[in-house]
């Protein structure tokens, strides 16, 4: 070998090192920022502070809950009946049946006694075509709305123009709110006239026990592959989005539950058919508010939780984090406006830069990485000290941010009340390093070159 090639072997060894040790700083400081954030948080945001709203007197904004539903006859009964105890003054729950092939319709006309109803609808932002609409006999804040299939944006777009009320909660329909959810969630929009969005915390339904649409016993999953779901969600909404809060530049608000003032949504004509709807929204938003110079907030707000059904089999999980990367990939084309743009900010300084650098090319140079070692070996440029030190300090770092989550979890929420359930995870935060994190690495890589494509998929659900 060529002394030429010998520098340049190790020049990829350097600029691998550096460039994990750049993610993993990372990481660690939305750990300390969500620290910092959290306690604030828990002084200026209780239950009981949330509950004065609940007074004949107290000044609320009423609460539009849209719930997409695309084949989901399993769980959407359950999940309508855990809306329908939400604790709040005044709401409606809009479902849209986006032209589901199984029973779902079938089973929210008998569970719930629907009958016809006429409702002129105004179409603010565009969706495919109503065929119904449906009222509950036996609970007049229920709308049903049954669509052509237009996909999960559609949907709510169609929500959005049935809705009555200023904000609107998107909810996906095999996912429950805690009963003062919303309540702990739109607030804010009461106390500060800036504030646009707001996003819950989403936690993982499975190994939970569920009665009358609500979780009554929380407790991990008994695979391994559910668990280490539980730690991954725990990690991204803890560690990541409040340290994202502290910096101003939160991107996403989980589809799976938001709370969005419906005039800045409509502003920007509602969702973009994409299947990464909740990221393009809010990064929409965004660049919507510093375009027009209108002074905004958007928030994650970790107390108020949503529970959800999480991929169970290795199939689902790989369709799913194929899904998840695609439409990173396709948010950020969309809005390549915003890349290193000074115009907007901090939030394409810090919130743009990590999910391109970090999110959306991480995959492909962690892959190169792994590529390299064997290259190496076999043409003798391998140095064994630098893997080695590699390796450990990725492992040992990667398992103390896992441990520094569990501990931000559990000494502020305590969610999992037996001890053996925390040291689980913190079990379950060493295994994920050997083969899932590899196998979600290929999915995401393999997703890199087919983001063009905009199947969703479907995927199988457990009843409630």
């Amino acid at each position: 070998m060529t002394p030429a090639l010998i520098t340049a072997a190790y020049y990829l060894q350097g600029v691998i090192l550096l460039y994990f040790l750049a993610i993993n700083s990372t990481y660690t400081l939305l750990i300390l920022f969500a620290l910092k954030d959290i306690i604030r948080h828990s002084y200026l945001s209780t239950s009981s502070g949330a509950r004065r709203l609940l007074t004949a007197d107290a000044y609320y904004k009423p609460v539009s809950v849209i719930v997409p539903a695309y084949n989901e006859e399993a769980v959407i009964s359950s999940s309508v009946r855990s809306l329908l105890n939400l604790h709040y003054p005044e709401f409606e729950i809009v479902v849209i049946n986006d032209g589901s092939g199984d029973g779902t319709m079938a089973r929210l006309k008998e569970d719930f006694k629907l009958g016809a109803y006429t409702k002129p609808v105004r179409l603010q932002v565009p969706h495919a075509a109503i065929k119904d609409i449906y009222v509950s006999a036996d609970y007049p804040n229920l709308l049903v709305v049954d669509k052509e299939n237009g996909g999960k944006a559609d949907a709510i777009n169609a929500g959005i123009n049935i809705s009555s009320y200023p904000l609107f909660c998107s909810i996906d329909a095999d996912s429950m709110l805690e009963p003062d959810a919303v309540l702990k969630a739109s607030k804010l929009f009461i106390e500060d006239d800036e504030l646009i969005a707001t996003g819950g915390i989403v936690r993982v339904m499975n190994g939970c026990r569920v009665k009358d649409g609500a979780v009554i016993d929380i407790e991990l999953p008994k695979s391994a592959l559910e668990t280490i779901q539980v730690l991954e969600y725990t990690r991204a909404f803890l560690s990541g989005r409040t340290g994202w809060n502290f910096l101003k530049s939160l991107l996403i608000i989980s589809g799976a539950f938001g709370v969005f003032r419906k005039d800045m949504v409509l502003a920007i004509k509602g969702y973009r058919k994409t299947v990464g709807e909740d990221m393009d929204l809010v990064m929409r938003l965004h660049m919507h508010c510093l375009d027009h110079r209108i002074p905004y907030k958007i928030f994650f707000v970790p107390d108020p939780v949503c529970w959800t059904q999480v991929p169970f089999t290795l199939k689902m999980l790989r369709r799913q984090r194929n899904r998840w990367h695609r439409g990173l990939i396709d948010c950020l084309i969309n809005n390549r406006a915003m890349i290193l743009n000074p115009k907007y900010g901090a939030v394409s300084l810090f919130g743009i830069s990590y999910f391109l650098l970090v999110e959306a090319l991480g995959p492909v140079i962690e892959l190169l990485g792994y590529l390299s070692i064997p290259i190496l070996y076999l043409a003798g440029l391998l140095n064994i000290r630098f893997v080695l030190l590699f390796v450990t300090v990725a492992v040992l770092w990667g398992i103390s941010i896992n441990i520094a989550t569990i501990f931000l979890d559990t000494y502020n929420f305590r969610r999992y009340k037996k001890n053996r359930d925390i040291l689980r995870l913190c079990f379950i935060s060493v295994v994920e390093f050997l083969g899932y994190r590899q196998i979600t690495l290929l999915e995401r890589v393999r997703a890199s070159f087919s983001f063009r494509e905009t199947g969703w998929g479907t995927q199988k659900r457990q009843s409630h």
